[in-house]
């Protein structure tokens, strides 16, 4: 896994924002490949609201999808990040966001999402 790139922003001390590269990276309906993008450390509030979606509550593991949505905040040229694109992503490129969310959170297993 390679290491976070952190960004810092202008009125905080630490880096909030990190730089990822997927492996093989978002293939968008015009034939795009986008595989820069830039998370952002998660707030409670990012995992607490995907808990009431009746997606979660049917399959828990989608949680995944729906907190990537939203502290996922540039991915290439697209304008938004949607569960629909963390969804068609490949499995290798889910993966590694889901293992990137963990490492710039600093979670350990237990915790992880």
């Amino acid at each position: 896994m390679g290491s976070a790139h952190p960004t810092k922003t202008t009125k905080t001390m630490f880096p909030t924002e990190f730089e990822f590269t997927l492996p093989k990276g978002y293939l968008d309906t015009e034939g795009n490949i986008h595989r820069i993008g830039m998370m952002r450390l998660a707030q409670a509030i990012d995992e607490i609201t995907p808990m009431r979606d009746p997606r979660v509550k049917a399959n828990p593991a989608y949680a995944t999808v729906l907190i990537l949505a939203r502290v996922i905040t540039r991915l290439g040229a697209l304008e938004a990040i949607t569960p629909m694109i963390i969804e068609t992503l490949f499995a290798c490129d889910l993966n590694y966001l889901h293992q990137f969310y963990c490492q710039i959170n600093e979670l350990n297993d237990s915790q992880s999402t």
